[in-house]
């Protein structure tokens, strides 16, 4: 077991939530894990939840959409548009919970080169206050954890 853990921090009053975590290995294998949709597949979203992609074109200007199940059947689908994938440097995409239509979040994710090490940086820009608050209830924080862990179990 990694002894890397995230952070998550979600300042109170403002619309965003960046994420830190560092990873067992070099940058261009986690870049690749997020931008590979077999790879995705394999650390994106809760344990439990299986994960089917529609559509992952990572590169500038494609788009995404993957569908999680939990073990009742339950579908919670997420889709977005890539406005930047520079490798293995930096993803700037949008993404949006379907169930929250309107709720689109723009996210940057950075891969700083440690040597053979990597750490990402996720700085989060959600519309408001309020709809950062509500994915903070529904779980952001333990869901970005629980995926960063099952990254981390994956790239290592």
């Amino acid at each position: 077991m990694s002894s890397n853990t995230t952070t998550v921090n979600a300042p109170a009053n403002t619309p965003f939530v960046d994420t830190e975590r560092e990873f067992d290995a070099p940058v261009k294998r986690v870049f690749k894990a997020f931008t590979d949709p077999a790879l995705v597949e394999k650390w994106m979203g809760p344990r439990g939840y299986s994960i089917h992609t529609d559509v992952f074109d990572a590169c500038s200007g494609g788009s995404y959409r993957f569908i999680h199940r939990d073990q009742a059947g339950n579908e919670y689908a997420f889709r977005g548009v890539f406005h930047e994938v520079q490798a293995p440097l930096r993803i700037v995409q949008t993404f949006e919970f379907e169930g929250y239509p309107g709720q689109v979040s723009l996210e940057t994710v950075t891969f700083e080169d440690l040597g053979s090490r990597c750490r990402i940086m996720q700085h989060s820009v959600f519309p408001t206050v309020e709809s950062r608050d509500m994915f903070i209830s529904d779980g952001l924080e333990s869901g970005m954890r629980d995926s960063m862990d099952r990254l981390d179990e994956l790239v290592s």
